[in-house]
């Protein structure tokens, strides 16, 4: 068990997205370069002046790199504190050589596990651990103090390797939101075509009962739509059937839609008040962009009615225009925390996106929260009827 996690360990990979620099870098920067500057100029005691500031600045400019190189800089950086330590072994200075600004290395004790690969982690740490030991005898560090400089130079990685572990988790969640959606729509898909198909088998066989005194050319053609229609049905079944949850049912159910918007809105949870409009053709939307339409708002207006602090109305927009459907859901009420957007948002983002349309959610300028989607509305002057409005 312990081997096969150490061989995880080793084999994970670098996490995705790792930016080469951010704002805070050069703040970093510019803050140890002044910590440089004061150090030397304040302190009488310094031991080997000129190499103790190139040595510090030499440290202060590796973190630009931490996290695109988290290896590399933690081996330079580290590497360098055993070199000049076994050069103090040696030259026995009657002082301890560097600046205290130096100690800016711990972010890359916290950059190597937040996004180093699983060998980079275990490779770097060992150098960081030789350096610690080295420093520790070179020094002749009594051992409270060094238990307490092994905490105070671990603790940035582990806090490190907790971060990554919780964005690591939360993408694995919403990896699983979009494909719970995916599921979900591949059944909506499935119930539609399959409604359709099975109106055409319908009327195949109605058509063959007629037929008996057409030509026979006629009877063949009905036989050949019946038998490509009931292979379709039974085809798209099998290939949908892994993606249902285990032990629900196969019957056709329709989909709602914008025809069951007004019915949602009269019973939202009760304290809000739901402003619904409708702008446009909607009655010919495919089938697809109509659960989605409702999906949006369900889940928007289901939102607001969880977490809108002080909300009084939720305003919802429906318009269909020639190409496109837009749909906007805002509330007036006021948001708590971060605001971050949840699971069953990004669900519906990537339904947005099976269907070729966009999403934006988020807080609105002066408040509430804004939920803003447009879709493709798809040609509707094929084969397909839209579904009847109930």
């Amino acid at each position: 068990m312990l081997r096969d996690d150490l061989r995880t360990l080793w084999n994970e990979p670098r996490p995705p997205g790792a930016p080469a620099r951010v704002w805070r870098d050069w703040v970093l920067l510019a803050a140890a370069l002044v910590g440089v500057v004061l150090e030397t100029g304040l302190r009488e005691d310094l031991v080997w002046r000129p190499v103790a500031v190139v040595f510090t600045v030499w440290l202060c400019l590796l973190p630009l790199w931490r996290r695109t190189h988290p290896l590399a800089t933690v081996t330079l950086a580290f590497g360098s504190v055993i070199l000049l330590q076994l050069v103090s072994l040696a030259a026995a200075p009657r002082g301890h050589v560097g600046l205290d600004t130096s100690v800016v290395v711990i972010v890359l004790v916290y950059a190597l596990p937040r996004w180093g690969s699983g060998r980079e982690t275990v490779l770097g740490g060992a150098v960081i651990l030789t350096a610690f030991v080295l420093a520790t005898v070179v020094d002749r560090t009594p051992a409270t103090e060094q238990v307490g400089g092994f905490v105070f130079l671990m603790l940035p990685g582990l806090l490190g390797a907790a971060v990554r572990f919780g964005v690591t988790a939360r993408q694995r969640q919403l990896e699983q939101v979009r494909s719970r959606e995916r599921e979900q729509f591949a059944r909506e898909l499935h119930d539609t075509v399959a409604h359709h198909v099975s109106a055409m088998v319908i009327v195949a066989q109605a058509g063959r009962v007629l037929a008996a005194t057409d030509p026979s050319a006629a009877v063949e053609a009905l036989e050949g739509v019946e038998e490509e229609g009931a292979r379709t049905l039974e085809e798209m079944r099998a290939m949908v059937a892994a993606l249902r949850d285990r032990g629900a049912g196969a019957e056709l159910a329709p989909l709602a839609g914008v025809a069951d918007l007004e019915r949602l809105v009269r019973t939202p949870g009760g304290r809000l008040r739901v402003d619904l409009g409708l702008d446009g053709e909607l009655d010919t939307l495919p089938p697809a962009v109509d659960a989605a339409v409702y999906r949006i708002v369900q889940e928007s207006v289901t939102n607001a009615v969880r977490h809108a602090v002080n909300a009084t109305e939720v305003v919802v927009r429906v318009t269909a225009e020639p190409r496109t459907v837009r749909v906007s859901v805002h509330d007036d009420g006021q948001r708590t925390g971060r605001g971050r957007a949840g699971y069953g948002l990004a669900g519906l983002r990537e339904r947005a996106a099976l269907l070729g349309g966009t999403l934006r959610a988020g807080p609105g300028a002066d408040r509430g929260w804004h939920v803003e989607a447009e879709l493709p509305r798809g040609r509707t002057e094929s084969g397909v009827h839209p579904r009847p409005r109930r």
